[in-house]
């Protein structure tokens, strides 16, 4: 028989209201160690000038790493060929991926074999992608100049001209990223009545009026999503830079540097936190105002088709 008077009891009780807090404070904790206290960390380092990271030291609180920032010239170009690797990996991600999933929703024979095939590349390490597409982009013996000169183009210098690093890693990156939305695709063609694709075969409608008509607005949602998590992600790309041209340079002449490769190239190579800090803010601020505006475009669309 239970003690209610007993001092557990009263502890087990007064305890109750706070459970559920109590199950999940490990989490709670993990994410202000290694998430919270990493961001306020890196914004107040931002502000301090000639910041010494092994001593924790530093000179002044100013601007003065925002404004070295934004005159550096190799910063600039970060900012220029990111942006530039937003507009091009994600459009052309997104729509081969849904071509691609359409196709692979169609077969009938051998659907596993290619859904493992697409796949394949999300499971795998970007360092070993990496060293396979450096081998095909070889000046000299790669696959890619190879099918070239069988169609009368000369070799190119993919990997050692500054003016074909950008479009080397944006093929890669391409490439990479298919798999990922391929099959978020998938999953969303699953979900879609057949009744609506008997019809329109009933009806004789041409595969092309029933892709835009049918299949795209159906498939608007997860659309709309696929973009926001490449826009993100391409955002913060490095993994790709780094595996393609070797982790010791960005490119011929850091041709093909990003936000995110200058900040690893501060912060680790030239010591220079500060600095890394601040571009690491501007990255998290631009981040932040493209996902509030997708958010805000997002739920006005949303309420003009509840309404």
């Amino acid at each position: 028989m239970k003690d209610y008077s007993s001092p557990a009891y009263t502890i087990r009780r007064k305890l109750r209201p706070y459970k559920g807090f109590l199950y999940l404070l490990p989490s709670i904790i993990i994410l202000c160690v290694f998430t919270i206290y990493p961001l306020i960390k890196t914004f107040v380092m931002s502000f301090m000038e000639d910041y010494n990271l092994v001593n924790d030291t530093y000179t002044a609180i100013n601007l003065e790493n925002y404004k070295e920032l934004f005159s550096d010239a190799t910063f600039l170009a970060a900012l220029k060929n990111t942006g530039i690797y937003v507009i091009f990996v994600v459009p052309i991600s997104v729509i081969l991926s849904l071509i691609i999933a359409v196709f692979i929703n169609d077969v009938v024979r051998g659907k596993a074999i290619f859904q493992t095939l697409y796949f394949l590349p999300y499971v795998t390490s970007v360092i070993a992608i990496g060293l396979v597409w450096r081998w095909m982009f070889n000046s000299n013996y790669g696959l890619i100049n190879s099918i070239l000169n069988l169609f009368g183009i000369d070799s190119i210098g993919w990997l050692n001209e500054t003016k074909y690093a950008m479009p080397a890693l944006i093929i890669f990156s391409v490439w990479k990223s298919l798999a990922f939305n391929i099959l978020i695709f998938l999953s969303g063609l699953q979900t879609i009545p057949q009744d609506i694709y008997r019809a329109a075969r009933v009806d004789s409608t041409p595969k092309m009026r029933v892709f835009f008509r049918l299949t795209v607005p159906q498939m608007k949602p997860i659309i709309v999503y696929a973009f926001m998590m490449g826009f993100i992600s391409a955002f913060k790309v490095y993994n790709e830079v780094y595996s393609l041209f070797g982790g010791t340079r960005a490119g011929p002449a850091n041709s093909a540097i990003t936000v995110v490769y200058y900040i690893y190239a501060k912060f680790y190579n030239s010591y220079r936190y500060g600095i890394a800090a601040a571009a690491a803010v501007v990255l998290f601020v631009i981040i932040f105002v493209f996902t509030m505006i997708e958010r805000y475009v997002t739920r006005d669309r949303d309420k003009v088709k509840s309404k």
